[in-house]
């Protein structure tokens, strides 16, 4: 059972309840009654965290939408949560109630890049403005244990994002995790060092790891350069009778390459490092990108993504010597997330 908050999403509730019973799994959509309807699969939860309100707001207001389907997921009464609302209040309801793995610094917003032909995770796109090495280093494991149990990656390459390939290029967290992790090479992760901007769009590593704001920064150049991309592609093939005529002869590639290049068909990111599954979308999204996000949930869940985090950070020694501080830990948010 997927537990799918209905709010907040710029096409309204309705959009994202049809979307969610269009993935074909079990849902429960957390949403106003006077919008949706009474039906078995919706529950009435009209209130809504907004955009610019503080993520405190979570911790106020327990009869949000996103509060209470998170909450769904904390008292196992579902399996992972969905929501297309604003990326601050969906992280921290998701930290306060479904809460860090045991040993976590952080969870991390991990996305898949809209790149043609490949699938690259890029974590954190959001969560946190800053990183200290470690945090970093557990991206790093909890990413490539994404990407092996989501996505069907065996030993996914992992880079660093920095500004040079060389070990002593990037920010001090950045040094200092290049070299913690190469000196766990051989250790189940297949680390590559760092890479550059340059190499997020040539598919260089099927993971890269940096702090959530240059990680958001990053994603939205890439979102906004495929966009760009596709709209020039429509316009050349629009400008003149040969033009079209050419289009018509590869329509089939181009409507493939669009696909590739739409954030819907990925459908969101997943923040890692929860003892759940939770999938933030994007707020733009129709019905087809929140039916691909119940998905993502579902398969996440089916494929025991959390577990094999977990023991992907234990046996890598990556977890902290102590248990999570306070559970209670409001996360800082970079900026837009992936839902904005």
């Amino acid at each position: 059972m997927i537990a799918v908050d209905a709010n907040g999403a710029d096409r309204g509730p309705a959009a994202v309840a049809e979307g969610a019973r269009q993935a074909g799994v079990p849902v429960t959509i957390f949403g106003p009654v006077s919008e949706l309807g009474e039906a078995p699969d919706v529950v009435d939860a009209p209130e809504t965290i907004g955009p610019d309100e503080p993520v405190t707001s979570v911790r106020s207001r327990p009869e949000a939408s996103v509060v209470r389907a998170a909450r769904a997921v904390a008292d196992g009464s579902a399996d992972a949560v969905v929501s297309a609302g604003s990326t601050a209040p969906a992280l921290a309801a998701a930290v306060l109630n479904i809460k860090r793995l045991r040993g976590v610094h952080r969870p991390a917003i991990a996305a898949l890049l809209p790149l043609p032909g490949g699938s690259t995770l890029l974590l954190d796109a959001g969560a946190s403005a800053e990183a200290r090495p470690e945090h970093l280093v557990q991206f790093a494991y909890m990413g490539a244990a994404f990407m092996e149990a989501v996505h069907g990656v065996e030993r996914p390459r992992v880079g660093l994002l920095s500004n040079g390939e060389e070990a002593g290029k990037g920010t001090p967290a950045v040094v200092e995790a290049n070299e913690r992790l190469g000196n766990a090479a051989g250790g189940g992760l297949e680390f590559l060092g760092n890479v550059e901007g340059t190499d997020l769009a040539a598919g260089a590593a099927d993971v890269v790891v940096a702090d959530g704001f240059t990680g958001n920064v990053a994603l939205k150049t890439l979102e906004g350069a495929s966009q760009a991309t596709a709209g020039a592609i429509s316009d050349a093939i629009r400008s003149g009778p040969l033009s079209t005529l050419g289009g018509l002869l590869i329509r089939g590639r181009v409507g493939r390459l669009r696909r590739e290049l739409d954030p819907e068909t990925t459908g969101g990111a997943v923040l890692l490092g929860l003892r759940g599954v939770a999938v933030v979308a994007h707020g733009r999204f129709g019905p087809e990108g929140i039916a691909n996000a119940v998905r993502l949930a579902a398969r996440a869940v089916d494929e025991r993504m959390v577990e094999r985090t977990a023991a992907a950070l234990e046996a890598a020694g990556a977890l902290r010597s102590a248990p999570a501080g306070s559970f209670a830990e409001m996360p800082t948010v970079a900026g837009p997330g992936a839902s904005e």
